[in-house]
């Protein structure tokens, strides 16, 4: 990140960017009172949307996943840099959005305050930073996008791809939390929703007729059992079940939800092909007999992908923290991500985060609101390098 010695108005805008923490503190909050579960991102977008006309930025549209765009126009179209964060968040409509903050411990407690009210809100303050810095090497893309979490699938990250891809040089993905790491390797998954229906009836008149709870208790004690690797890293998990009207009724319907995860595309196909296996056993003449019909449908499919530990993007975002001197060793992790697709498609890209934090996925999760100045000092010097890399500028 040396090659940044020779642009020293961006320096000072990034030891600008990191005396204004008030300012940073309040947008975060702003966004994280937007209430955004996954599928119901429109109102943050709005915001989000209002936010890039006032900066008078180029080309801003809404999609039809409500995926955010604007775009700062550079010293050439392409390749461009693009740089994305999501708006969406795990906590249902009605969640108590109610922050706290406590100064002592340096902390800031909220729903979704981390994930990923920060990355959005970082986002925004990189676009309004750059906009008053001279044209950039190149185009700069910003994105909003939606379906981040959950069974939100990367759809908006998704979307963006197919709208922008032919452009796009390098990715850059934000989430608020996780400063000292860089997730440079997509994890791979898949999700089945495995559905159970039988005829039912009722409990003492009806007995002996299938129940599709005792065929779904059944095929979950057998999935339980996948032969997993222990190399490559590789996961399963039920994560939901449901089914049935009441204790005197057989069910007539029952599902679960299967998270399948590895570190490999072939170990993970392997769990893959072993599901589809216990599930065609009950699809089988003998249960068919019985009128018990096993359906599994794919919910979730996330690409696995990977660029090397010696690549330039990666190298220049370790520099960045060590520049930076960021405490504690900065390291590097595969997760999934919205990095997922880019990475899956051959386009370089990182996944970072803007400050530290926990709780994820928690009512009390936090951030640490005094390292979000270092952070967005990390996350400017980083887009304004990857926009001079893309240009041939530095290597």
């Amino acid at each position: 990140m040396h090659e940044l010695k020779n642009y020293p108005i961006v320096l000072d805008a990034m030891r600008s960017i990191s005396q204004q923490q008030a300012a940073l503190v309040d947008l975060c909050i702003q966004i994280q009172q937007i209430a955004a579960p996954t599928d119901d991102e429109a109102r943050r977008a709005a915001w989000v949307e209002r936010y890039f006309q006032r900066l008078g930025l180029a080309d801003i549209a809404v999609d039809e996943c409500q995926n955010v765009y604007a775009r700062l126009p550079g010293q050439r179209a392409q390749p461009c840099v693009l740089v994305s964060a999501h708006t969406d968040t795990v906590f249902p409509l009605e969640t108590d959005l109610t922050v706290q903050v406590d100064e002592a411990a340096d902390r800031i407690y909220g729903a979704g305050i981390g994930d990923n009210s920060t990355g959005v809100a970082s986002l925004l303050l990189l676009a309004e930073t750059l906009c008053h810095l001279p044209t950039p090497p190149t185009d700069i893309w910003f994105v909003a996008n939606t379906g981040e979490e959950g069974l939100g699938d990367l759809r908006g990250m998704r979307a963006a791809m197919h709208r922008l891809a032919p452009q796009i040089g390098a990715c850059i993905v934000l989430e608020g939390m996780g400063l000292k790491r860089v997730v440079h390797r997509a994890l791979g998954s898949k999700r089945f929703r495995i559905a159970v229906k039988t005829p039912g009836g009722h409990s003492w008149s009806d007995f002996g007729t299938a129940s599709a709870l005792h065929v779904l208790a059944s095929l979950a004690n057998d999935l339980v059992r996948l032969q997993v690797p222990t190399e490559p890293r590789s996961t399963f998990n039920i994560g939901r079940m449901s089914g049935g009207t009441s204790v005197n009724t057989i069910a007539q319907s029952a599902w679960l939800e299967l998270d399948l995860r590895s570190e490999g595309q072939a170990a993970l196909q392997q769990m893959i092909d072993q599901t589809l296996a216990i599930v065609g056993r009950y699809q089988s003449a003998a249960w068919q007999q019985k009128k018990v019909q096993v359906e599994a449908t794919v919910i979730g499919d996330r690409p696995s992908g990977a660029i090397a530990n010696e690549h330039p993007l990666v190298k220049a975002t370790f520099a960045s923290l060590k520049q930076l001197g960021i405490v504690g060793n900065p390291y590097l992790r595969i997760s999934s991500t919205d990095a997922n697709i880019p990475l899956s498609r051959g386009i370089p890209a990182v996944c970072i985060g803007v400050t530290e934090g926990g709780n994820a996925h928690r009512l009390e999760e936090w951030i640490t609101p005094s390292l979000l100045g270092t952070g967005m000092q990390h996350l400017i010097g980083l887009t304004w390098w990857s926009a001079l890399w893309l240009a041939g500028e530095v290597q």
